[in-house]
């Protein structure tokens, strides 16, 4: 036998529009890595001088970057745009 334990939310409007925030801010956070990423492998396919793209160095330059092009960010959690980039991360290791 199987068992599960099925959970639901019920949030009100105010947690609703936060959880949709969140869950913007990730994905905002996961396309922006994606193409930095991609920016940065191709930099340094072409000059193996450069350092290669990581998760960390990604989050550290939109940590440096989201006050001034992003203020939006900081309404919500930091955890969100750091998973989003972290299991970005995770996707490419997996991958290579």
């Amino acid at each position: 036998m199987i068992l599960a334990h099925k959970i639901a939310l019920d949030p009100n409007d105010r947690q609703e529009t936060y959880f949709r925030k969140a869950a913007g801010t990730a994905r905002f956070a996961y396309n922006w890595a994606l193409a930095e990423w991609q920016r940065q492998y191709a930099a340094w396919t072409a000059d193996h001088s450069l350092p290669k793209p990581s998760q960390q160095s990604l989050r550290r330059r939109l940590n440096a970057i989201k006050r001034e092009q992003f203020p939006w960010m900081l309404d919500v959690t930091k955890n969100a745009p750091q998973m989003a980039i972290i299991h970005l991360g995770q996707a490419f290791k997996n991958f290579g």
